[in-house]
């Protein structure tokens, strides 16, 4: 259903100002625009009360200066430590936080949201009953995160991690009328990614095993999620690049045969870094494997392995890393 115009230029001025939004003038004053979001055309009236779900969500607009314009925020409090190292930790603190656990229709809908930007089957879900279908019957517009357009019942979509970033960024410049600051970041970051990948020795990459979590399974990323892309451009080979997912359960019998070189850990709150690297150094299975019998662990924050902007500050610690190794 096509969505109504619901702001006109000077409304849109004056909101803007009242904000303090330090955005570019004139573009962001656009009533609505059309982009491509999981393969399907939509087009956007310009968000007045935009929601960001996580890390991912959150810093995206951020770095787009976009906090001046924003409702708020729902971040489970496991991301905590990615708020306190963020470059954007300011616009965490001025942003209202508007929830501490997962996204939620009521969340939204007692902010009075009218647009709001997630993951399928991460902030989105037909389980919990908070899909963009079900959104937009009460008037909450809805942005998946290209990365996760993979697995979208509705208009599949799939494009590698790092150009699902750069999509997302376009769009969301499109959307909220800074095109021109949205494609100087894009740009920004594929230097720096293109310097990463120049820094990488041509000797056959380093197999990496990402850790995030579990202990009678391993949770950790498959090619859907951004550290397959930050991993290749480090000058390593994700050792679960051809599982079929995001992020998603093995067994440690397959990390075992895959046989990495380094484990790259995942910082959040629930439990320390440094608890699941004892963990692992503890565990018979794993301690004949490569890393572990060279005590070859690199902890990556949360925030730098989400889809976002924060991305190209993973793959230039991963690689420090791996240079620093020999690899």
């Amino acid at each position: 259903m096509k969505p109504s115009r619901v702001t006109a230029l000077f409304a849109a001025a004056l909101l803007l100002s009242a904000c303090g939004a330090q955005v570019e003038a004139g573009p962001a004053a656009q009533a609505e625009a059309t982009v491509t979001n999981c393969g399907a055309q939509v087009t956007f009236p310009a968000p007045q009360r935009p929601v960001a779900y996580d890390v991912s969500g959150a810093e995206k607009l951020f770095a787009l200066g976009l906090a001046g314009r924003m409702r708020g925020y729902v971040m489970n409090s496991l991301g905590d430590p990615s708020i306190a190292g963020s470059p954007w930790k300011d616009d965490y603190a001025k942003v209202e936080r508007l929830g501490t656990s997962r996204v939620t229709r009521e969340i939204l809908v007692n902010a009075k949201a009218d647009w709001v930007i997630a993951g399928w089957n991460s902030g989105f879900s037909e389980e919990r009953g908070i899909t963009p279908k079900l959104l937009e019957q009460v008037g909450i517009r809805s942005y998946l995160h290209t990365e996760t357009c993979w697995e979208y019942p509705t208009a599949k979509s799939e494009v590698t991690p790092l150009e699902a970033l750069y999509t997302d960024l376009r769009n969301l410049g499109d959307i909220f009328g800074v095109r021109q600051r949205a494609d100087e970041l894009v740009a920004e970051l594929k230097g720096r990614f293109d310097k990463v990948r120049a820094g990488a020795p041509k000797s056959p990459p380093a197999k990496v095993f990402v850790y995030d979590s579990g202990t009678d399974q391993p949770f950790t990323a498959g090619k859907h999620a951004a550290p397959n892309d930050i991993i290749e451009a480090a000058g390593g080979t994700n050792v679960f690049r051809e599982l079929q997912d995001g992020w998603g359960s093995v067994g440690w019998e397959a990390v075992v045969k895959a046989e990495p070189e380094v484990i790259a850990v995942v910082d959040y709150a629930d439990r320390p870094a440094q608890d699941k690297i004892a963990f692992v150094k503890s565990s018979p299975q794993l301690k004949n494997t490569p890393a572990v019998r060279n005590n070859r662990f690199h902890v990556i924050s949360y925030g730098d392995l989400v889809s976002g902007p924060r991305n190209a500050a993973g793959a230039e610690s991963l690689a420090a890393y791996l240079r620093s190794i020999g690899r």
